[in-house]
C-alpha cells in the first residue's frame, strides 16, 4: 500500500512539475491541458468527476487552474498530493518570473518572447477546444443547460463579470432543476459571499515584508475572475493606495506572467521581487496562492456529497456549463488575437488534427508550436 502510494504521488509530482514548464496560455488552457492528461489519458478521473472539480474550484475565491491542480492532486494522492499538485505547479513558473525579474531589475526591460508566443498561441486554442468538446457532452444534460452556457459565452464576450455570470448561472440552473421547491428556503450555505478588497494601507506607506505579505495574502483570499480582475486588485493596493509601483512597473508585471508558463498569480513573485528581493518574492508568492491550498482542503471532501443533494448538484451543473461557456468565450478572444494569418491559423488546424486523430500529448504540440514559431518569424525577418 505504501509503494502504490508513493508510486501515486510521484506520478502527481512529476505531471505537475512538466505541466507548471509547458502550461502556456491561461487559465482555461491549463485546465483543458489537465483534462487530456487526468482525463483522457491517465484515466484518474471520469469527465464527470473532473467538472465538478472545476464547478467547486470555480466557486471559490483564487487561481482557478492552481487550484484545480491541487484538487486532482488530493483525488490522485491525498494529502500529500494536494500539497505536491500545487507546489509542483507553481514552482516551475515561480522559478521563471523570479529569473525575469532579476534581469529586469539589471538591465531595466522584458526580454523578447514574441517569436516563441507566436507559435504557441493557435495550439493553445487548439488544446482548449478539445476539452470543450469532451466536456460538454457530460455538462449539456438538458437544452436548458445548453442555453445558459450559450448565453455566459456571449455575455462574457459583452463584458459581463465572469463571477456575476456563475453564481447566476448555477442560481438559475438550481431553481429551474428544482422548480416544485421555488417556494422553499435557500440553504444558507450555498450563498457563497464574495469579500470586499479594501485597502491595507494609505498612499505612500513605508514598504515593509510584513504589509507585503498581508496584501497578497488578502487578494488570495478574495479574488475571483480572471488576470484583467487581479490587475484592478493590483492597482488598487500597490499603485493606488500604497504607492510602492508605477503603472509601468505594474503592467510589466502582468506581462511577465502572461508570457511565462503557469499560473498567471506569478506575478506576485515579479512584484514581490522588484519591492523586497528575493524575500519578497518568496512571501508574495506564499501569501497569494495560500488561501488556495486552504480553501481546496476544505472544500474537496465536500464535492462528491454536493453530487447527492438536488438542490447543489443543479447548482454545479449550472456552474460547469457556465464554466465551459467561460473557457469558449477566452477561446474566441485568444483566437482574434493571435490567429491573424494564414500560418498561425495552419498551426491552429494541425494542431486541432492531431490532437482528435493521433492523440498526441499536448506538451508536445506545446514544444512543436513553439519551435515552428521561432522558425517562421525568423525566415519572415530575412
Amino acid at each position: 500500500m505504501t509503494d502504490a502510494r508513493n508510486r501515486r504521488l510521484a506520478e502527481v509530482a512529476w505531471y505537475y512539475l512538466r505541466l507548471g514548464i509547458t502550461a502556456f496560455g491561461g487559465p482555461a488552457a491549463h485546465i483543458a491541458m489537465m483534462h487530456d492528461e487526468t482525463v483522457v489519458r491517465r484515466k484518474w478521473l471520469t469527465d464527470q468527476e473532473f467538472l465538478d472539480l472545476l464547478g467547486a474550484t470555480n466557486l471559490i475565491p483564487g487561481p482557478n487552474s492552481t487550484e484545480m491542480a491541487i484538487h486532482i492532486g488530493f483525488r490522485r494522492a491525498k494529502w500529500q498530493g494536494l500539497i505536491a499538485g500545487g507546489v509542483c505547479f507553481i514552482l516551475p513558473a515561480m522559478l521563471i518570473v523570479l529569473g525575469l525579474a532579476w534581469l529586469y531589475v539589471r538591465f531595466g526591460s522584458l526580454p523578447q518572447v514574441s517569436w516563441l508566443l507566436y507559435g504557441v498561441k493557435p495550439v493553445v486554442i487548439a488544446i482548449i477546444l478539445q476539452a470543450l468538446w469532451s466536456l460538454a457532452r457530460n455538462a449539456l444534460k438538458s437544452w436548458f443547460l445548453g442555453l445558459v452556457g450559450a448565453s455566459v459565452l456571449v455575455a462574457f464576450l459583452l463584458g459581463v463579470n465572469a463571477v456575476i455570470l456563475l453564481l447566476a448561472s448555477g442560481l438559475a440552473a438550481m431553481l429551474v432543476a428544482n422548480w416544485r421547491r421555488r417556494r422553499g428556503h435557500l440553504p444558507a450555505a450555498m450563498l457563497l459571499p464574495v469579500a470586499s478588497a479594501g485597502a491595507l494601507a494609505s498612499l505612500s506607506t513605508p514598504f515593509s515584508l510584513p504589509l507585503l505579505f498581508l496584501n497578497f495574502l488578502k487578494i488570495g483570499s478574495v479574488l475571483y475572475g480572471s488576470g484583467y480582475v487581479l490587475l484592478a486588485f493590483l492597482r488598487a493596493d500597490f499603485v493606488v493606495h500604497l504607492g510602492w509601483l508605477t503603472d509601468r512597473q505594474l503592467l510589466d508585471a502582468v506581462v511577465v506572467g502572461q508570457i511565462t508558463p503557469g499560473p498567471l498569480f506569478t506575478t506576485a513573485t515579479f512584484i514581490g521581487y522588484l519591492l523586497g528581493g528575493v524575500p519578497g518574492a518568496l512571501l508574495a508568492t506564499l501569501g497569494i496562492f495560500l488561501p488556495s491550498f486552504l480553501l481546496v482542503a476544505v472544500s474537496n471532501p465536500l464535492v462528491p456529497r454536493m453530487r447527492n443533494s438536488p438542490w447543489v448538484a443543479s447548482l454545479l451543473d449550472g456552474v460547469n456549463v457556465a464554466s465551459l461557456g467561460l473557457m469558449a468565450a477566452v477561446s474566441v478572444q485568444l483566437g482574434v488575437a493571435s490567429l491573424t494569418d494564414p500560418v498561425a491559423l495552419l498551426i491552429g488546424l494541425a494542431s486541432l488534427v492531431l490532437l482528435t486523430r493521433s492523440k498526441v500529448n499536448s506538451t508536445w504540440l506545446i514544444a512543436g508550436g513553439a519551435l515552428v514559431g521561432v522558425l517562421t518569424k525568423a525566415f519572415l525577418r530575412y
